[in-house]
C-alpha cells in the first residue's frame, strides 16, 4: 500500500458515525423535554381516566336498580369509551414524540402540526401557571418537514418559553404561539414570551452543545432544534419581544 493511501471506505464509516451520533443526541434531546413535561402529560392522562372511572360507578349504580335506566346507561358506555380513546390518543402522541424513527419528510400544513400538539401545550402551560395563546396565520402554504422533528423544536421552545416565565408575576406570565407568511415567502412560526429577555452573555452561547443554564438541562435542546431546522433548510434564531421578554423563532421554506 503506497504511503498517503487513505481507504474509501474510512470516509463513509466516519459520515455513518456522526450520523448516528446525531441520532442519538436527538433522542437524548426529545426524552429530555418529554421528561420535563411529565407534571403535565400526568395530568392530561389523569383527566380521562377519572372521566372512565365516574361514569363506570354511574353505570354500575344504574343497572343495580330494579328498573335500569337502560339508554343513560348506553350514554355512561358511550363516555367511557370516548374517554378511553382521548386516553389512548395522548398516549399515542406521546409515543409519536419519543420513538427513534426515521426522517421522513411529507409536505405538511404547519398549522395542523401545531393544531396536534396544542391540548398537550396548554396543559403543559397551566401546569407552570402561564397563559397560552396561538395566532395561526390562514392560508399558509406547505411546508416540507418530518412532522415528529419539527414537533419536537416546537416543544423544546415551549419548555424553554416557560420556564423563562418562573420568576414572573403569575398575571402577567403569557406565550403567544404564532404562525405567518415572511417577507421571502417562507413559513414563520414564533413562541414569544413576557420573561425577562435573554442575558447578552447568555445569548452568545445558548445555541451551542452543551450549554444550559438549567440545574437539570441536558444542553441539547437548542443545539439540536438548531440541527433540525438547518436540516430542513430554514433556520432558527431570536429577537426581543415587544414590549418584554424574548421571541424565537424558526423559518420554513415552503413546499
Amino acid at each position: 500500500m503506497q504511503p498517503g493511501y487513505v481507504s474509501p471506505v474510512e470516509p463513509s464509516r466516519s459520515e455513518q458515525e456522526a450520523k448516528d451520533l446525531q441520532g442519538r443526541l436527538m433522542q437524548v434531546s426529545r426524552l429530555a423535554t418529554i421528561g420535563e413535561m411529565a407534571a403535565g402529560v400526568a395530568h392530561e392522562l389523569n383527566q380521562p381516566l377519572a372521566a372512565i372511572t365516574t361514569y363506570a360507578q354511574a353505570g354500575a349504580r344504574l343497572l343495580e336498580r330494579s328498573d335500569p335506566a337502560i339508554e343513560d346507561v348506553r350514554e355512561a358506555l358511550r363516555q367511557i369509551a370516548a374517554q378511553a380513546m382521548r386516553a389512548g390518543a395522548i398516549i399515542r402522541r406521546m409515543r409519536s414524540l419519543v420513538r427513534h424513527v426515521e426522517v421522513e419528510r411529507r409536505p405538511t400544513d404547519l398549522n395542523a402540526l401545531i393544531e396536534e400538539l396544542a391540548e398537550l401545550m396548554e396543559t403543559d402551560a397551566r401546569v407552570h401557571g402561564v397563559r397560552l395563546r396561538f395566532e395561526l396565520g390562514p392560508g399558509l402554504p406547505q411546508v416540507m418537514v418530518d412532522r415528529v422533528q419539527i414537533q419536537h423544536v416546537l416543544l423544546n421552545l415551549l419548555r424553554n418559553a416557560l420556564e423563562a416565565l418562573a420568576d414572573v408575576p403569575a398575571a402577567e406570565r403569557a406565550v403567544v404561539v404564532s404562525t405567518a407568511l415572511g417577507e421571502s415567502g417562507e413559513v414563520e412560526l414564533s413562541l414569544s414570551d413576557t420573561g425577562p429577555g435573554i442575558d447578552p452573555e447568555v445569548a452568545e452561547r445558548m445555541y451551542d452543545p452543551f450549554f444550559t443554564t438549567k440545574e437539570l438541562g441536558t444542553g441539547l435542546g437548542l443545539s439540536v432544534s438548531t440541527t433540525i431546522i438547518g436540516a430542513h433548510d430554514g433556520t432558527l434564531g431570536h429577537r426581543a419581544n415587544e414590549p418584554r421578554g424574548a421571541s424565537f423563532f424558526v423559518r420554513l421554506p415552503a413546499a
